[in-house]
């Protein structure tokens, strides 16, 4: 499983998933479940592999996927 997410695209995930999971642990939304879908994103970013990218067989990152 090589890196297929990188650079700007990592950092962009990594703020959604925090930002959704902050908002939803700050009390300000009913109880829904934004804060674990933004598990997603900050997963995906943190590992810096993304499935869908992976079967349409996109990457942003700029190092070679092994």
């Amino acid at each position: 499983m090589g890196k297929n997410v990188g650079g700007i695209d990592r950092i962009v995930r990594v703020v959604i998933g925090v930002a959704l999971i902050a908002w939803e642990l700050s009390g300000t939304s009913a109880i829904s479940p934004w804060g674990w879908i933004g598990i997603i994103p900050l997963a995906t970013g943190l590992l810096g592999w993304c499935p869908p990218y992976a079967i349409l067989g996109m990457n942003t990152c700029k190092t070679k996927s092994s």
